[in-house]
């Protein structure tokens, strides 16, 4: 007899089911020297084979259409010291009052950010932090639980150009080095256009100019969208139950020729996110069409983790009606794109509206990024993994890759 249940709500997953054993000798702790040299494990139809990322033209069928994330990662990691010489260590994570995160690193002479901060017993409510580097007097004043305001001269930089002198590279913690200047280059893709993000969409990292140019050549084309990555993206899920996680609100942007140049993709030939942000992104394209056409949207998308798991038992529209409700939208705004922000979970049992294969790479343990592979592939993502520590592939941000083809 089959198995005529519901499928478990997300809420109800262990995250102990989605774990496995990552030796740290495997997590990769520099990139390699050529980016698409790194290994490339590719899944379909159950079956495994290895190759390398400089060959990934020629292992998708043309016409296919790749969905890339063009955010660009900002050095936001800081460090200051106490008088007394205590190290305070600051991770910039997002602008205080949900300010548009360009917006924000626009601001001359001070802004006001949401931040991780090391040590944090250490630094007082109101007291002032400050260093200068590279000409640049940088000053920092907690005013907040994590919240930090931030103070310059000269005035006339913005944000973006003081955090470019002052910060470093935001390195992932499971990279236990300090950023070098080479990072600046390597943590960020070769089409990174807005700044913004304080982690990489780290399996863009393996495309080079040569790459994108061996896909032009087979008639495969690119798409552009914009999720700024947020630090909680990568952490591993700390409660048993996921009823207990809360995923963190990322900022998107889409242009309307992007929204449009991926409608006239679905249904007729595959569309490939590269990365998760980007997977996360077109999914929540979809839960935006669906409000829409609802009556429960503002212009702005806003998409909540469980927004695809509690929609009850009414009738949902397919995906080329709710793409469409989205680019009539996007058609209507001043500067003709979506913004927004999406906090979406993707887990087993979800259905993909708008994703055919998956380039990205290999995750940690316990972490919403393999509870999204494993909503992708299913079960096999523990063989996938097993062959992938097998063979030698190195793990995490700047490690090998994978491309999945969906059952």
């Amino acid at each position: 007899m089959p198995d005529l249940r519901a499928p478990m709500h997300p809420r109800e997953l262990s995250i102990q089911d989605f774990t496995y054993t990552l030796p740290e000798a495997r997590i990769a702790q520099q990139p390699l020297a050529e980016r698409d040299a790194s290994k490339l494990l590719v899944y379909r139809d159950g079956r495994i084979s290895h190759h390398v990322f400089r060959d990934l033209p020629e292992l998708l069928p043309q016409d296919a259409l790749l969905v890339l994330n063009d955010t660009r990662v900002v050095n936001a990691r800081i460090v200051m010291h106490r008088s007394s010489g205590a190290r305070i260590e600051l991770l910039c994570l997002e602008p205080a009052d949900g300010k548009p995160v360009e917006l924000a690193l626009r601001e001359k002479g001070g802004s006001e950010w949401q931040c991780f901060i090391g040590n944090a017993k250490r630094w007082k409510d109101r007291e002032t932090l400050t260093t200068t580097i590279d000409g640049v007097l940088l000053r920092a004043q907690r005013v907040g639980v994590e919240r930090v305001a931030f103070s310059w001269s000269p005035g006339d930089l913005d944000f973006a150009q003081v955090l470019d002198r002052t910060g470093l590279v935001p390195l992932p913690p499971y990279m236990k080095r300090a950023a070098t200047e080479p990072d600046k280059q390597r943590y960020n893709t070769v089409f990174a256009k807005h700044e913004g993000s304080v982690a990489a969409p780290t399996a863009s990292l393996h495309l080079t100019r040569n790459v994108l140019e061996g896909l032009k050549r087979r008639n495969i084309d690119t798409s552009e969208l914009t999720l700024h990555v947020g630090a909680g993206t990568f952490l591993p899920v700390s409660s048993e139950r996921m009823s207990g996680h809360g995923m963190h609100r990322e900022q998107v942007r889409i242009p309307l020729a992007a929204l449009e140049r991926i409608a006239s993709q679905q249904g007729k030939a595959l569309i490939v996110p590269v990365g998760t942000t980007a997977l996360r992104t077109l999914e929540s394209l979809y839960w935006h069409g669906v409000k829409l056409i609802q009556g429960r949207a503002d212009e702005e998308m806003d998409i909540e983790q469980w927004e695809p798991y509690d929609q009850g038992e009414g009738e949902l529209p397919d995906a080329a009606r709710a793409l469409e409700a989205v680019i009539s939208r996007a058609r209507k705004s001043n500067d003709q794109r979506l913004t927004g922000s999406t906090r979406l979970l993707i887990a087993p049992g979800y259905q993909f509206r708008f994703t055919d294969a998956l380039v990205t790479n290999f995750h940690q343990p316990q972490s919403t990024l393999l509870l999204l592979v494993a909503a992708f592939v299913g079960p096999d993502w523990r063989r996938i993994y097993d062959n992938a520590l097998g063979g030698g592939y190195r793990f995490l941000s700047y490690g090998d890759g994978s491309l999945l083809y969906r059952k």
